[in-house]
């Protein structure tokens, strides 16, 4: 519906903007609540969260959390949301914009890097955080962090063949190639949480033995 058409919805309707405004503030509150999880699940787990948690934290009242998100695993999926649209943002978004291959994938590295140290969330890299927690208890909050873990994964590895495709790198097994760099990656952030300093040129020296020229898969 256009503006035009909203104004009149609201004027056959007077209780529809008000309706209207009702929605944003819920969306608006269930976005900030579902962001805060996020940063308490960095530092404690997923299995760390609760609606009455989160409401003693943000000074709101149980039953408003309640209403929002309903029980405790739509919660942590809210925050794997959460955590995922942050993480592009921060992340995958600004590497898109340099062409694909060899430079796209320093890039993301160059983001991931400043991703954990800044860092982003309160206790650093919410995946590195969360998926060991839940590699072994099958459901719907499991499903989440492996489709996101998978979509990283595949990311490497995309930039890893167009490298070679444009003869940028020798042959490599992207698969295998983006196996170890996100390795590597869970390494670097739990060396940084314990304040190893050389963490990040560490990462960087690793990726770049991936995109010396004529590297072979044999």
């Amino acid at each position: 519906m256009d503006e035009l058409g909203q104004r009149a919805a609201a004027r056959t309707d007077p209780g529809a903007g008000t309706s209207d405004q009702r929605l944003l503030r819920g969306a608006r509150s269930r976005q900030a609540i579902a962001r805060h999880a996020v940063d308490v699940a960095s530092l404690e787990g997923l299995n760390g969260l609760s609606i009455g948690r989160l409401a003693t934290d943000l000074g709101i009242s149980k039953s408003g959390v309640a209403t929002l998100f309903g029980t405790k695993e739509k919660l942590q999926l809210a925050a794997v949301e959460a955590a995922r649209e942050a993480f592009h943002e921060a992340v995958v978004r600004p590497a898109s914009a340099v062409p694909g291959g060899a430079g796209r994938l320093r890039a993301l590295t160059e983001r991931w890097i400043a991703y954990a140290e800044t860092p982003l969330f309160a206790g650093g890299c919410f995946w590195a955080a969360n998926l060991p927690d839940f590699d072994s208890r099958p459901g719907p909050v499991r499903d989440a962090l492996l489709r996101q873990h998978r979509e990283w994964l595949a990311l490497i590895a995309t930039e890893l063949r167009h490298a070679a495709e444009a003869g940028e790198i020798g042959e490599v097994d992207a698969d295998l190639g983006a196996f170890q760099i996100d390795a590597v990656l869970t390494a670097a952030n739990t060396a940084l949480r314990l304040g190893d300093g050389g963490a990040a040129d560490k990462v960087r020296r690793v990726v770049a033995g991936f995109l010396a020229p004529h590297r072979s898969s044999g």
